[in-house]
């Protein structure tokens, strides 16, 4: 019929101005080469722990394959609440406020949406998550990333969260220890962020998921800061301390009013996560503390030597206090970030992902992941030597 409108123009207006992820983008152009050694994708090169697996064979050969409670089981609901009352020191009631999503990705989308309306803000720290910003804009509100600075370890400070804040201002969203950077917030930092909250009146989205690698110090949650359980919800998931990746289980802890509110998303959009993923999570809780805690030292000592590789190089990388990357900076070489990871990956068959990926005061950097095999690292760093020497 003349004049109907292309299938580009029927797209929702929103979702063709947002841009695909910088990583995926990335990672495209790598598929197409051999060999790459891959410093790029966040994902750990573990197999989930023996037990682990072998709780979801046994759930499956009794066979529970099975719809559960739109909430999730609730004897997974209870591990979740032990497991959370024992790092923070809060409780949560397994009944009305724990939910179990499909990975961390789902809860954060099932926050957004069910506590913005059209127009509200969501401030958020960058170099962040590729998704942050897309979530925030799928539900209509309008992200407002804030810059933080390599000068201070890209922590998040009082006198940026104010020089952001408006009175459409509606929700702050931390991730720390944070992707990319590996930064950490001290208790005196979050404490700090957590008064900001309280007088503004934001409800905060805390994602976590990273908490368990956490090397130099302990991991002090915002919900542990008095006021803060009230107005804050609590992302966790499996994917990475766990090495659970593919089975797309995570959580959220939130007083019963902001559950139910996700919940009424969750049943009418995924129902629930998978049975099978929920019963290895369960094991995973309760069984698997030494699995982690080996993984731990592992990523620690493939921190130590990455980090020490780029200090050989004369590249800056402030040390990651958490998570498994290390965030180089490589401004020195007067080329883009984009450009250096694409010259990098051409020259040395090394894929490592431009800090651009996670917001624009990411120029300048690239972020390894720390989360392939040492020996593997160990190559990859010669490569990246003599490359920047070729660039010298």
């Amino acid at each position: 019929m003349s004049g109907s409108k292309s299938l580009h123009d029927r797209i929702a207006r929103t979702v063709r101005e947002i841009p695909r992820s910088g990583i995926r983008d990335f990672f495209d152009i790598v598929s197409t080469r051999k060999d790459v050694i891959s410093l790029g994708i966040g994902e750990p090169d573990f197999v989930t722990p023996w037990h682990i697996r072998d709780a979801a064979a046994r759930a499956l050969d009794r066979g529970q394959t099975s719809y559960t409670s739109n909430m999730g089981l609730l004897s997974l609901r209870r591990s979740i609440a032990a497991y959370v009352a024992k790092k923070s020191g809060i409780e949560y009631a397994p009944e009305n406020e724990v939910l179990i999503t499909v990975g961390v990705s789902e809860g954060l989308d099932l926050a957004i949406r069910a506590l913005i309306e059209p127009g509200d803000e969501v401030i958020y720290h960058e170099p962040s998550y590729v998704s942050y910003n897309p979530i925030v804009q799928f539900a209509y509100g309008v992200p407002v990333a804030i810059q933080t600075k390599k000068e201070n370890g890209f922590r998040l400070t009082r006198d940026e969260l104010e020089a952001a804040v408006t009175p459409k201002s509606k929700l702050l969203l931390l991730n720390y220890p944070n992707n990319p950077t590996g930064a950490t917030l001290s208790r005196e930092e979050v404490e700090a962020v957590a008064a900001f909250a309280i007088e503004h009146d934001l409800i905060v989205l805390s994602d976590e998921i990273y908490d368990e690698l956490t090397y130099d110090d302990d991991h002090y949650s915002i919900i542990s800061v008095p006021g803060m359980r009230e107005r804050t919800i609590y992302l966790h998931g499996f994917s990475k301390a766990w090495a659970m990746t593919g089975w797309r289980m995570g959580f959220t802890c939130a007083p019963p009013e902001l559950t139910e509110a996700m919940m009424k998303i969750h049943q009418y959009t995924m129902l629930c996560a998978p049975i099978l993923s929920q019963e290895a999570a369960i094991e995973a809780l309760e069984q698997c503390g030494s699995d982690v805690e080996r993984m731990k030292q592992e990523y620690m000592r493939r921190r130590n030597f990455m980090r020490a590789s780029f200090e050989e190089m004369n590249i800056p990388c402030i040390e990651p206090s958490g998570a498994f990357y290390a965030f180089a900076d490589v401004s020195q070489f007067g080329i883009s970030a984009h450009q250096f990871a694409l010259d990098l990956l051409e020259a040395e068959n090394v894929a490592v992902v431009p800090g651009t990926a996670f917001g624009a005061c990411g120029e300048g950097f690239i972020r390894c992941s720390y989360a392939t095999s040492f020996d593997r690292i160990q190559v990859a760093m010669e490569r990246i030597a003599r490359f920047t020497e070729s660039l010298s």
